[in-house]
């Protein structure tokens, strides 16, 4: 299969913004570790929840990134005239920016993991002071 420079050009938007998204995760969870409070019964499960999370996070980062390098390096591939060479090391980058997106998934369901977690602690404080 022959494709051409702009093919995997057409993923350095996506992979931007996916990058982007991650970073912000990453942000916002950083956020919740410095402002944690050691406050409830929950903690424990709160603490392994986000240890989850960052290091979820930290793989989607390295795949999408890995993703991009690999998308880079098969169009400087075809700019060279290796076209074989740039179209497998373009499907290989297509299967690491799956792999990025499948452990976003993975970090969406600990997230509401942890939003249950911090839901039950409400339920059992309400119930103390009924």
């Amino acid at each position: 299969m022959n494709i051409t420079l702009t093919t995997p050009a057409m993923l350095f938007p996506a992979i931007s913004l996916l990058l982007l998204a991650y970073t912000n995760r990453f942000v916002t969870l950083a956020s919740i570790i410095r402002n944690f409070e050691d406050s409830s019964d929950s903690t424990h499960k709160q603490i392994a929840n986000l240890r989850k999370r960052i290091q979820l996070i930290k793989r989607m980062q390295e795949s999408g990134v890995a993703s991009f390098f690999l998308c880079v390096l098969s169009m400087l591939a075809i700019y060279l005239n290796y076209q074989l060479a740039g179209s497998w090391i373009f499907g290989v980058s297509l299967i690491l920016l799956l792999w990025s997106l499948w452990l976003s998934v993975a970090e969406i369901r600990i997230s509401v993991e942890a939003l249950d977690v911090h839901l039950q602690s409400l339920n059992i404080q309400t119930n103390k002071k009924k």
